[in-house]
């Protein structure tokens, strides 16, 4: 059995973002960032979870701003405007619930 493989993107400057695995119920997605890179403010409907696989980032949720490192997870609701700054090179792992379309 092979496994489907996705494409490397750039949404943003400094930022590249891969889906690792999907199903219409949920996609898990790779996001390495440059230091100092961002991830614009936004809000979309679907349920979404990052975990900090390594480096530093500040995260905004609903106009608060949390530090999160290598090890750190955080829910982000349907609907809640959010973003980060990268502080210290890095990759975040995101599940989004349910799949994001637009990433295919």
């Amino acid at each position: 059995m092979t496994l489907p493989t996705y494409p490397v993107r750039e949404p943003d400057p400094g930022v590249r973002r891969q889906v690792l695995a999907e199903s219409a119920a949920q996609m898990v997605v790779s996001f390495r960032f440059e230091t100092g890179a961002k991830g614009k403010l936004h809000s979309h409907p679907h349920v979404q979870s990052t975990y900090v696989a390594k480096g530093r980032f500040e995260f905004y949720r609903d106009g608060q701003s949390y530090q999160l490192s290598a090890g750190d997870s955080l829910v982000i609701p349907s609907g809640i405007e959010h973003g980060c700054i990268c502080l210290e090179q890095g990759e975040l792992i995101d599940c989004f619930s349910p799949r994001r379309d637009d990433f295919l």
